[in-house]
Order: C-alpha cells, then sequence, then structure tokens
C-alpha cells in the first residue's frame, strides 16, 4: 500500500458515496486508475465493506454497554463465536487477556432491554459473570487513520 492507497482510503472514510470521478480528482489519478485500485483494496481485504453510519440514538439503540464476560472455559471458538453473532444487539465481541475472557459492544433501547441482553449472555455457554460498563456520553468515534496523522 503506497501514500496514494492511504489517501483514497482517507477520501473514502470520508465519504464513500462520492463518484471515483471525485477520489481521482482527489488524489491526482484517472477515474480508471483509482477504479482499479480500490478494487485492489477490496480484493485485499483492505476495504472490508462499504456502510452508512447510523446515529444509534435515531433508530432507538441509544444505550451503549461494554461488557467484560467471565468465563469458565476458553471462549475464543466458533461455538461462542456465533452465538454472540446471534444476538442483534450485540455489535462487537473480542477475545481478550485480563480479568475477562470477551468484551463485547452491546447497544440497547433502554436499560430493560439492556438487562434482557445480559440475560442473554449467560445463556452462552462456559458464561460465569460479567461485568458491564454503561456509556453516558461518547466524546468521539474515529476510525483507523490511513495517513497516520
Amino acid at each position: 500500500m503506497d501514500d496514494i492507497d492511504r489517501r483514497l482510503l482517507a477520501e473514502l472514510q470520508r465519504d464513500a458515496a462520492q463518484p471515483y470521478a471525485a477520489l481521482a480528482a482527489a488524489v491526482g489519478l484517472s477515474t480508471g486508475a483509482v477504479h482499479e485500485r480500490v478494487r485492489k483494496l477490496r480484493e485485499q481485504g483492505v476495504i472490508r465493506r462499504t456502510t452508512v453510519d447510523v446515529d444509534p440514538a435515531a433508530v432507538g439503540r441509544g444505550v451503549l454497554a461494554f461488557v467484560m464476560i467471565e468465563a469458565n472455559a476458553w471462549m475464543g471458538d466458533r461455538p461462542t463465536h456465533e452465538a454472540l453473532a446471534a444476538l442483534p444487539e450485540v455489535e462487537e465481541a473480542h477475545v481478550v487477556a485480563g480479568p475477562a475472557s470477551l468484551l463485547v459492544k452491546i447497544r440497547a433501547g433502554s436499560p430493560e432491554q439492556l438487562q434482557a441482553s445480559l440475560r442473554r449472555l449467560f445463556q452462552v455457554e462456559g458464561v460465569t459473570g460479567t461485568r458491564t460498563i454503561v456509556v453516558l456520553e461518547t466524546f468521539f468515534d474515529r476510525p483507523p487513520d490511513p495517513l497516520g496523522e
């Protein structure tokens, strides 16, 4: 990946819906060259997906919590992955080192819905406890900076 690829990534993060012609103008290449570079970045897995950034509160998911999950066995296997992926309120799930086995990010519509989500986590095989941190305010949420600035 070179500096042009990094600039393309920064432009796409700013607005993934902009036309290839605008991307080409921003990085000083032809439209065809930019199209080819973006295709290769997708092929290589650098661009994992193209999506829309939706305000969670606007769609009834204003409660954000991070949950550390304690377990009595290793939780980094496929069954745990599948069990957590089946819970739509779980936005992220990470195998971690430290006092917990997993760290999950949950979005819910209310404290009651968060409580129901925590109950569902306890149904995942091996889960023995949780420690939940409820977010009161998010200062910022930024994607990785491909330019390293």
